[in-house]
């Protein structure tokens, strides 16, 4: 096999090429290089708009890409050790989708934590899948879900003999990794795909000494979220598939739900930065971790919050751990993790990635520089001197609640349902999602049991200020449940 040229971005170089023709437009988009919408164009400069044009023979076409595109997923796909790599401008959600929507069908199984995005969850109402759940492990400390230990994979592998994948966060929000290779190995022993969410996870591909990629591990796909710590703009994703699977299948479910407009701004961004990575990501990724670990040294001296990293790691549930990702919990200050979100941004224009009910999690990547660093500290201390209390007590724990599965996700969304007051609802079998966002994990999916304990998390979070996204009524005093003739 030729040796790719790394320094390349041929959809880039095409858009250069195509500027420099000065082409007269009469295709859309409308704005028609920005002429038609001036107030767009002092938003986002002239250069902007002017590569913001329509699919055309110099510039390939996503759908079926035949060129330049087809040229930048293969380098893609080299620099991410991958068989096949797909751009994807509908966010990771959509490369998440379309990697269930390729593995499993109506009906057929697939395993999962049940701590994943919402885009999981979406896929299974989308394509009829019915999950079976490995409950993970709980810090009790932290209040987050863990990793999925192996034995509990295998278990239920056994009791799902026909199952066609198992589905792994390769990390999670927080940064804990699963023993990813051996659950690739535990799947393909028995027949089924390994999927990998991987939407934190990019920089993976680009550092020995941060933990297994999902290709590397030998998974059959992983969705990368380049716009996350890949610095690509925001929408932008890539799908990757191993060996096993076949580029064309893929092609065809991933067309079900993508645009057939694909922005040449987000094809490009992720051009330019997978280049970026290919060249300098090891470099840039070393400095990210070391600016991580110096945070999380300052943090923890500051008394109160804790920073954790790789003492986390039990080499099954916490298998291992990104600490380029600086999470903290904030219990021991006496404030749930939202409210120091929400002071860092109020009070100090800090805006950190989220915050729960007792952690928040500042995402470090490769434009942060030591500056911004120090002054996320000293804000943390003073947030501590001015807003800390003395107890914890009436703080709740971010818990995990084992859900009761009582059908499919699919039957529940589209089933005849009712809506009740959100204290009313308990016992009833939840139709729609209700998820603290970000991180985007879902409380309660369609399909499950609504319990006390759930309610009362929900309210906790509402009146913690957490944001709360999913339901039908966007202020959550009511839920729908299935109708009772269904439920």
């Amino acid at each position: 096999m030729p040796v790719l040229d790394q320094t390349s971005a041929p959809i880039y170089e095409a858009l250069e090429r195509f500027r420099s023709m000065r082409v007269v437009p009469f295709d859309v988009p409308g704005h028609k290089r920005g002429r038609g919408n001036p107030e767009l164009t002092r938003l986002l400069g002239e250069t902007c708009v002017s590569m913001d044009v329509n699919s055309m023979k110099p510039l390939d076409n996503l759908c079926h890409p035949v060129s330049v595109i087809r040229d930048a997923e293969k380098l893609a796909a080299d620099a991410f050790g991958a068989a096949h790599a797909f751009l994807m401008v509908g966010g990771t959600t959509s490369a998440v989708q379309s990697m269930v929507l390729s593995a499993v069908k109506g009906g057929e199984k697939i395993i999962l934590p049940r701590n994943v995005h919402r885009s999981v969850m979406g896929a299974m109402v989308l394509c009829g899948a019915v999950p079976v759940y490995v409950n993970p492990e709980c810090d009790d400390r932290l209040g987050i879900p863990l990793g999925m230990k192996v034995s509990e994979v295998e278990r239920a592998i056994c009791e799902n003999p026909d199952a066609k994948a198992v589905l792994v966060n390769n990390p999670t929000y927080y940064g804990i990794c699963s023993d990813l290779k051996a659950i690739v190995e535990l799947a393909h022993a028995h027949g089924m795909l390994c999927l990998a969410d991987e939407a934190h996870g990019t920089h993976f591909y680009f550092h020995e000494d941060l933990p297994m990629s999902a290709m590397e591990a030998g998974a059959d796909m992983a969705a990368v979220s380049m716009h996350k710590s890949g610095g690509s703009l925001t929408q932008s994703s890539l799908l990757l598939t191993g060996p096993n699977m076949s580029p064309g299948h893929v092609r065809q479910i991933i067309n079900l739900t993508q645009t057939t407009s694909a922005s040449y701004l987000l094809l490009s961004s992720l051009d330019i930065a997978r280049r970026n990575l290919a060249l300098r990501g090891r470099e840039e990724f070393g400095r990210v971790m070391q600016m991580a670990d110096y945070a999380r040294k300052e943090i923890n001296d500051i008394g109160g919050y804790y920073a954790f990293s790789k003492e986390l790691i039990n080499g099954d549930s916490v298998y291992d751990f990104d600490i380029t990702k600086l999470s903290v919990n904030t219990l021991n200050i006496g404030l749930a993790g939202i409210e120091v979100y929400d002071l860092l941004r109020d009070e100090y224009d800090i805006q950190i990635e989220f915050g729960d009910l007792g952690n928040i999690l500042a995402y470090l990547s490769i434009g942060d520089r030591p500056r911004e660093i120090e002054r996320l500290v000293s804000s943390l201390s003073e947030v501590r001197r001015r807003f800390g209390k003395n107890s914890s007590a009436g703080l709740m724990k971010q818990e995990y609640i084992e859900p009761e599965v009582v059908v499919s996700p699919q039957k529940a969304f589209y089933a005849p349902k009712e809506s009740l007051p959100l204290k009313n609802t308990v016992g009833r079998v939840c139709s729609e999602f209700v998820m603290c966002y970000p991180p985007g994990i879902p409380i309660l999916t369609p399909g499950e049991r609504i319990t006390q304990d759930i309610i009362a998390y929900i309210l906790y979070a509402k009146e913690k200020g957490c944001s709360m996204t999913g339901p039908e009524d966007p202020d959550i005093t009511c839920l729908n449940v299935l109708d009772l003739k269904e439920d």
